[in-house]
């Protein structure tokens, strides 16, 4: 197993919601993260997508004998933020609802550290997203329906390597508040 990332608090002095990835391939996504559009089947049932295909697309380097694939329902209005990994690469697939993801990178060696992103995913825009280890991250359900957080990590769940940040975090100083009022 690698040597485990260091990462810092910026001291962003100014409150916001730092870039808005509007595209995949926007230069200002921090180094690292991948955006993977995917398609959904919809017909009169309701709906089909396909989180991962093991050894292939974005989770192609996950190691089988230890990728975990979990979900989370979280309520309208509910923040999850912000975790962060040291080893563990995440792969988000926004089943259901709609999200604001928060990505903060907090790698000190970084060419981006201290840089934030703000991703609007989910039913209206169909996204995955790779969160590599030092890349802080959470969400807040912006539907009004529950959001399903459908998630593949490369390592089985394991605390040590999980930190946890304060949503409210002055250091990271994000705006979870509503934007277009």
């Amino acid at each position: 197993m690698n040597s485990p990332l260091e990462f810092a608090l910026p001291a962003n002095e100014s409150s916001g919601i730092g870039n808005v990835i509007l595209k995949p391939e926007s230069e200002h996504l921090i180094p690292g993260v991948q955006i993977i559009p995917f398609p959904l089947w919809p017909d009169d049932r309701g709906y089909f997508l396909e989180v991962a295909r093991i050894g292939q697309g974005g989770v192609s380097a996950f190691p089988p004998e230890s990728t975990q694939i979990s979900a989370a329902l979280s309520f309208p209005g509910t923040i999850k933020a912000f975790h962060i990994h040291r080893v563990q690469t995440d792969y988000w697939s926004p089943a259901s609802g709609m999200f604001q993801v928060a990505l903060v990178d907090l790698r000190p060696d970084s060419p981006a550290f201290g840089r934030r992103n703000t991703l609007y995913v989910g039913a209206l825009r169909p996204w995955q997203i790779l969160i590599p280890p030092g890349v802080a991250h959470g969400y807040k359900v912006i539907s009004q329906e529950p959001g399903m957080l459908v998630y593949v990590t490369d390592h089985t769940y394991n605390p040590a390597d999980e930190g946890r940040i304060p949503h409210d975090e002055p250091g990271i100083h994000y705006d979870w508040n509503l934007q277009h009022q």
